[in-house]
């Protein structure tokens, strides 16, 4: 997280960007005095580009916040009122409204009235929350407001709300395993009424979701093969979630412990399902519970609730009559 925002105030600095919005949760929590001051640091190498931010639902405004305190060496403009409040830029003919969160949850619409001032010719609502817990935000309504432009966070993932005029922008890199897809940041510009964005993929890893297939006739070491080569095709740098799906041998049980060959497995999920011979068994038990339950259930549609019965239930009474 670090190394990306550095990153990317390296890119402002670069393409010599004015604005920089940060709509909420800078943070994932309440910030350490110590780490506003390594943002700060890092905002300092910006020469030209101004930033505006504002507290969202994880970094939200407690009493004894050091958002509140703290004393910016950058050009740095929170927005740290709880109510709407704006900054003003005249050189660029742009200001830009937003409050920050005082709480964890905020359950009330505050955006539905949230209209601009007509301060400037450019006017930019930066917002957080879209669920009913963090302020809800309906679509109709954002878009109505008149914003040239409006930078909502809180969700994590880029999300397209008005072609060129309202973007989550989602956050720089994933923040947990079911946090997958690209992630990046928005670049626009403004000239007069003419509006133009671009989502730019930008984390140093993804969060990958990979299914492997396997067969009946797939050994562990077969298999531990299979997923490390899918896993140099899909990047190493990345972090994987494996799912186990198909068929295998009814005896074959698969040992994940060995099978993390570059050591960025989150989890394994096995929901391979045994290869039974049903013709097989039912014939060889036609007289006994476990042919009556496969002749009821064989001819069920695959992957419908019964086939799924009619697999755990044969391994259950397999293991029983085995037992």
């Amino acid at each position: 997280m670090w190394n990306s925002l550095e990153r990317l105030v390296k890119v402002c600095e670069e393409e010599q960007v004015d604005l920089l919005l940060i709509a909420g949760d800078l943070f994932h929590r309440q910030p350490l005095l110590r780490e506003l001051k390594e943002v700060d640091y890092l905002f300092s190498q910006l020469t030209h580009t101004k930033i505006v931010f504002i507290a969202g639902n994880h970094d939200y405004l407690k009493p004894s916040s050091y958002y509140l305190t703290y004393q910016w060496k950058s050009q740095v403009y929170p927005l740290l009122e709880q109510t709407m409040g704006f900054v003003e830029f005249e050189e660029l003919g742009t200001s830009v409204y937003g409050f920050s969160y005082g709480q964890k949850e905020i359950r009330e619409a505050l955006y539905t009235d949230a209209f601009p001032q007509k301060k400037q010719p450019v006017e930019i609502l930066i917002a957080h929350g879209g669920d009913e817990k963090h302020i809800p935000i309906q679509r109709n309504n954002i878009m109505n407001l008149g914003y040239d432009y409006v930078a909502l966070g809180h969700i994590h993932r880029p999300m397209e709300i008005e072609k060129n005029h309202i973007y989550y922008s989602g956050s720089l890199e994933p923040t947990d395993k079911n946090d997958v897809g690209k992630h990046g940041y928005i670049i626009g510009e403004i000239r007069g009424k003419s509006v133009k964005t671009e989502f730019v993929p930008f984390a140093s890893r993804e969060y990958v979701h990979m299914k492997v297939e396997t067969t009946e006739q797939m050994t562990g070491r077969e298999l531990r093969e299979k997923i490390a080569q899918m896993i140099v095709s899909g990047g190493t740098q990345n972090l994987y979630k494996i799912i186990l799906d198909g068929y295998r041998s009814p005896d074959q049980v698969y040992d994940v412990s060995g099978m993390d060959a570059y050591g960025n497995v989150l989890e394994f999920v096995d929901e391979t399902k045994p290869a039974y011979d049903f013709e097989m068994l039912a014939e060889q038990n036609k007289d006994n519970l476990l042919g009556v339950y496969i002749e009821s259930l064989k001819q069920s549609p695959e992957g419908s609730e019964e086939a799924l019965a009619l697999f755990e239930g044969v391994k259950a009474l397999l293991e029983t009559k085995r037992g």
